[in-house]
């Protein structure tokens, strides 16, 4: 069969990047609640350090940064005198993208942010809470904590409509006896928005994140599972190995699916070096039958079989082992440095190790 091994990677970085989505948020609080703050320390791109944002509203400002799919609607003027109209303008502006035909404006969760010193529910707090849950799922983040003494009750029972108040600490804090803080509570938040993320959001949500290496995992394997699922259909009649270029596309697409769910800047010729990793590092050239040829080494006692057929097992296989050792790779690197993102070619350089180990093993 033809098989332009350069379109196929275009066509499958495209695709992976429409699937993964963009996922919208909204966050509400009063000045110098540590909005920013938190913002910054959940999410990759230093996102509320981009500049002064889009303005939506009087009161509203968008953010969002190339290569990230996500986009924060930043609320502010909460305080008494204020959390009226910005309530209105707010509301104005979430039932205008609720109904808009392009759903990449929709809204999907909103953090409503109160500071723990406070000790109180302010008006414009439970207001703009109670207003939002009428769109969207609503999670009260109570920001600077470190003595809760019944607060976060309190919190649930003033603003019924939450699903849920996490207490978090943005930042590691050091007292002036030189007690120690912790950052604390971001994971937990991850966990609790992604359950309220829609479906169809969650890999964006997990992609833009950085404080859940497991959350990334758990979306990836998934993909592995979709990918190994539609390579077996492939090879539900056995491919004559002449024929293997037919479950390239699926391994094309499964890396390009995992990468772009672990956050990574996605590039035609990053995507290239991967999959010839499973080929021994050949060029964009490579044909579909060399790169398979690679892929089933990892299999013990099959090697190469050209003249023979590969069946719907195989296929699958080699895709799951094909994709959890790409996991694998992404996983370690994440864990090795928090919240920053490794390099291409620290990336490839290490699955081409994994894919070598696993190939000798085999």
């Amino acid at each position: 069969m033809d098989f332009n091994f350069a379109d196929e990677v275009r066509r499958q970085l495209e695709e992976a990047l429409q699937k993964r989505g963009r996922v919208n948020i909204v966050v509400a609080g009063r000045s110098g609640v540590g909005k920013s703050t938190l913002v910054n320390a959940v999410f990759q791109g230093d996102l509320a350090e981009t500049g002064q944002g889009r303005p939506v509203t009087q009161s509203a400002r968008e953010y969002s940064k190339e290569g990230l799919p996500l986009t924060i609607l930043d609320t502010r003027g909460l305080e008494m005198e204020q959390y009226a109209e910005t309530t209105r303008q707010l509301e104005n502006e979430v039932r205008a993208r609720s109904m808009d035909p392009d759903a990449k404006r929709h809204l999907h969760v909103a953090w409503v942010c109160i500071s723990e010193d406070s000790r109180r529910v302010e008006q414009g707090e439970s207001a703009v809470a109670e207003m939002l849950s009428r769109y969207m799922p609503v999670v009260v983040v109570i920001t600077k904590a470190r003595s809760d003494r019944g607060f976060r009750e309190e919190v649930l029972r003033l603003i019924p409509t939450a699903r849920n108040a996490m207490r978090v600490r943005a930042l590691r804090e050091e007292d002036d006896e030189g007690h120690v803080l912790e950052p604390r509570g971001l994971k937990e938040l991850v966990d609790v928005t992604m359950e309220l993320v829609p479906e169809a959001q969650r890999n964006a949500f997990a992609a833009a994140q950085k404080v859940s290496v497991e959350q990334k995992k758990s979306r990836a394997h998934l993909a592995v599972g979709s990918a190994a699922t539609l390579a077996a259909a492939v090879g539900a009649s056995p491919i004559p190995f002449s024929d293997a270029a037919l479950i390239v596309p699926v391994q094309i697409g499964m890396l390009a699916s995992i990468s772009a769910i672990f956050g990574l800047p996605l590039s035609q010729a990053f995507l290239t070096t991967l999959i010839s990793s499973a080929g021994g590092g050949l060029a964009a050239t490579l044909a579909g039958q060399t790169i398979v040829s690679g892929l089933l080494k990892l299999l013990p006692g099959v090697g190469t079989i050209a003249g023979a057929a590969i069946s719907g097992t195989t296929a699958a296989t080699i895709t799951t082992i094909f994709g959890e050792g790409y996991i694998a790779v992404l996983s370690r690197l994440f864990m090795r440095n928090p919240g920053v993102l490794p390099s291409e070619e620290e990336i490839a350089s290490a699955f081409r190790e994994e894919l070598n180990g696993r190939k000798s093993a085999a």
